[in-house]
């Protein structure tokens, strides 16, 4: 009889891994991560995908990854640096072996490093054989072969190409075992799953339990591991992508507004996937259009917005591109309209699957004309679902279009998130025409916030027409007076700005601080915020301020500024939020700190940079 291992508590650890893109990484990674926030653990993920569809297998370039953090606490990014990497073959050790700590553990496939193999991963040497791993905990387990042998015993009648695809299950049932997890979550998913291919359950089942009691048996580990449940709040939650996050955000403020959900768009990566959560819930009366190509997506949603909808229109950067011209008609007409973008890298296709900030300057200012339009960003997976119904509002409210800016690391990542009660979420009032208003004309405004009264097709009394030609103030009308169009102008921009008045003031971490303010946007949230933390907790002077309100900043942005010796301003670009604040609040002297490399910032790298600051 095996005596039982003890049991080590652990605040936090990070797991990555990686794979061929056809070794079921993704899915691997997920139901650890939904077996963990099961348990009530903080989690952050990171799936970290390659851009080709099916690059070479074997190869460097057909590696994905996918890093899950786990915590009682702490947790406020997907982690720095590996604990543990499962790597599935050599290509997989050797693109992920520096981001596991030394001294880390590794748990590889034996069966997979084979002169082949090794040759396709451009090893000149065996890693496990030549002393290059000496500095780690290595398992060399025969994944497999043990594989086929418990699911071809089982006589199923599966090829092999069929029961290789259940490898994932087994190095799942290790890693399982060697972090005291129940297998119940996993099983219940392979279950209904597969709940039409019997043979695939009993498969991927017996898999599953397969690599578990092999960690177990042969002992991996002198310790198993468990990381205590976090102390969170009591209530329902679930884990969540920002993706869908957006797309609960917007059904939430369908509700709340009274308006029904149109959303029109052009699949691209990493966007996509608010298109294919909005589809599952036609029973909500969310409509969804795949349209030929970008410009059609928007403009169908700005179609539909003069037909009274919430409208909604997603993409990444090159689709934002494409959407400018039509972006100048929402702003004209003055709809409300939703652009979400889920920014990745570029320029043109440039990295579809990795994660940027680099479209920042496009949203604010990639349109002809003067034609401001607000834009707002959020920080973190859960963090999508506030910010997408806050869009909403706004559009709704101002009628204008909003812009709203995560990115790939935010949209493919996830989160627990405590499910919230749309009653509890703000009120949505609509600039909708009624009764109150005399003599209504289409560009008669709400003197508090300049937005136009909006009247929808069927309302009598209300006919009228807009378009993408200049209007006469109040009437509406084609206008080319030179005056007018001056006026006009101002009228939107000025409209625009006094959003101010309805968004919160900015806050800081660490008020009492007045040496180093680090200022970040968007989804550089949780990093900074990591890195800050523990510089505070160690006794340095340094604050940090993020932002997600973009256009317009809030009100009180100079006076938070004003307080400090030094800014600097911290985003996965060349600079173009500081390049704004320079544009916008210029009395200020703001230093930068950049990374341009499809890969989110690590709170080590910013650390070691923000205490070489300190020290100058």
């Amino acid at each position: 009889m095996i005596a039982k291992k003890k049991t080590i508590e652990v605040e936090k650890i990070v797991i990555k891994f990686a794979g061929d893109s056809g070794d079921g990484m993704q899915l691997t990674g997920t139901q650890f991560s939904d077996t963990s926030s099961l348990f009530g653990n903080d989690i952050a993920t990171f799936p970290d995908y390659p851009s080709e569809i099916r690059a070479p297998q074997g190869t460097i370039s057909g590696v994905s990854g996918f890093q899950v953090h786990i915590g009682k606490s702490g947790v406020y990014s997907p982690g720095d640096i590996a604990d543990v990497l499962v790597a599935m073959n050599p290509a997989a050790l050797k693109a992920n072996l520096n981001s596991l700590r030394k001294s880390g553990i590794i748990i590889t496939d034996i069966d997979s490093f084979d002169k082949k193999s090794l040759e396709k991963a451009e090893c000149l040497t065996n890693p496990l054989e030549d002393g290059s791993l000496d500095d780690y905990k290595i398992i060399e387990a025969p994944v497999t072969s043990l594989t086929k042998k418990c699911i071809t015993d089982l006589n199923l009648g599966m090829d092999n190409k069929s029961i290789l695809r259940c490898k994932n299950m087994f190095t799942l049932g290790m890693v399982y075992c060697m972090f005291n997890r129940s297998l119940e979550q996993s099983e219940n998913f392979i279950t209904t799953k597969f709940k039409k291919k019997p043979e695939l359950v009993t498969a991927n089942l017996a898999a599953l339990h397969a690599g578990h009691n092999y960690a177990y048996t042969i002992e991996l580990l002198a310790s198993a591991y468990t990381v205590l449940p976090a102390d969170n709040k009591a209530g329902m939650y679930r884990n969540i992508t920002g993706n869908q996050a957006v797309a609960w955000g917007v059904m939430a403020a369908s509700e709340r507004s009274g308006r029904e959900i149109f959303l029109g768009s052009y699949p691209i990566t990493p966007a996509t996937d608010i298109m294919h959560e909005l589809v599952k819930h036609k029973w909500f009366g969310a409509k969804v259009f795949q349209a030929e190509d970008e410009i059609a997506g928007i403009c169908s949603s700005i179609g539909a917005s003069f037909a009274g909808n919430l409208a909604i229109t997603t993409t990444s950067g090159p689709g934002l591109a494409l959407k400018g011209e039509a972006i100048g008609l929402a702003i004209m007409a003055e709809l409300p309209l939703v652009i979400v973008n889920v920014q990745r890298g570029g320029p043109s296709t440039g990295l579809p699957t990795k994660t940027e900030q680099s479209d920042l300057m496009q949203a604010l200012y990639g349109r002809n004309g003067d034609s401001p339009a607000i834009v707002i960003a959020a920080g973190s997976p859960s963090d999508c679902f506030d910010f997408a119904y806050i869009a909403c509002k706004l559009a709704l409210e101002h009628m204008t279009p909003v812009i709203l800016l995560t990115d790939g690391y935010l949209g493919n990542g996830a989160e627990a998130w405590a499910i919230k009660k749309t009653k509890d979420l703000p009120s949505i009032t609509p600039s909708l025409v009624n009764k109150d208003v005399k003599e209504w004309e289409p560009y008669l405004r709400n003197p508090e916030t300049l937005a136009r009264y909006w009247a929808t097709p069927g309302m009598p009394g209300y006919e009228h027409r807009i378009g993408g030609l200049e209007k006469q103030e109040v009437s509406g009308k084609v206008s080319h007076n030179a005056e007018n169009h001056e006026k006009m102008t101002l009228m939107r921009a000025e409209k625009i700005q006094r959003v101010k008045k309805f968004i919160p003031h900015q806050k800081v971490k660490g008020k009492e601080y007045d040496d180093l303010l680090i200022v970040g946007w968007g989804g550089t949230y949780g990093t900074i915020y990591g890195a800050v933390t523990e510089l505070q907790s160690e006794g340095h002077n340094i604050a940090f301020c993020q932002f997600n309100y973009i256009n317009p900043l809030p009100e009180n942005t100079a006076d938070i500024f004003s307080k400090y010796k030094r800014i600097m301003v911290c985003e996965l670009n060349m600079g173009q939020f500081a390049s704004h604040l320079k544009a916008t609040i210029p009395q200020f002297t703001y230093m930068q700190h950049n990374k341009i490399q499809g890969q989110p910032f690590t709170i080590d790298e910013l650390k070691n940079k923000f205490i070489k600051t300190l020290a100058e």
